[in-house]
């Protein structure tokens, strides 16, 4: 995406959004993100009678922060890296700046919109995009070396749905990281993971503080089982 692309690309965004931008220390950076102001605006009840469907993404969630700054402390060396569940971009910015090939995905058209954007902001490689609809894979989604998912546990069926996407996307030898704050979908998570031949290799609490807010995020490291 060159500047002029991406220039045009946040003008539209901020023509159709009351948007505001966070600025976020990650990883020895100072990230600026461009997101919605306010999610309630963006609920849209067609969208919600369709299949329950809110904008989650338009919120710069705790697990996001911790999973951004873990990731900005890799070193990407070029490799492949899929985000599930991309939101605005801040965990895809932190990577593209850690030097890896980053792919976004998410349910909805605008977040993938706003995380394109926010890479090119602040100085990260153009990213890959893809709409992704965790119950109906695409056939040729490829593999990944890395996949990241922040805070994407938050429905029930969604513990198994991530699993599943990890199963079809991890390279052999790949790595996923997600991160969730204790949402209701993790026990199927766990559970999920090793009929699928994967298995947690480490899990790290990390305490999250920004004023009043007080979270416990858990850091899953998931890999594919030794053959």
């Amino acid at each position: 995406m060159t500047a002029d692309k991406r220039s045009a690309d946040e003008a539209k965004l901020r023509r159709r959004f009351r948007v505001i931008e966070t600025e976020v220390a990650i990883a020895r950076h100072t990230l600026s993100i461009l997101h919605p102001e306010s999610a309630e605006d963006l609920i849209d009840e067609r969208d919600f009678d369709l299949d329950e469907r809110l904008p989650y993404w338009a919120e710069l969630w705790p697990s996001a922060r911790v999973l951004a700054e873990y990731v900005g402390t890799l070193r990407g060396g070029g490799r492949s890296l899929l985000e599930l569940g991309c939101g605005s971009g801040l965990v895809a910015t932190a990577a593209s700046l850690a030097g890896f090939a980053v792919t976004v995905s998410d349910y909805y058209d605008d977040a993938l919109r706003f995380a394109r954007v926010n890479v090119r902001r602040n100085g990260g490689r153009a990213a890959r995009s893809i709409l992704l609809d965790w119950r109906n894979l695409p056939a040729r989604l490829g593999r990944f070396d890395v996949v990241v998912a922040s805070d994407v546990l938050y429905e029930r069926p969604y513990g198994a749905l991530v699993a599943g996407v990890l199963g079809a996307t991890l390279s052999p030898r790949g790595v996923a990281y997600v991160a969730d704050p204790g949402r209701v979908g993790r026990p199927d998570f766990i559970r999920a993971l090793g009929p699928l031949g994967l298995r947690i290799v480490t899990q790290t609490d990390v305490p999250f503080r920004d004023g009043q807010i007080r979270q416990t995020i858990r850091l899953f490291e998931v890999a594919r089982k030794a053959s």
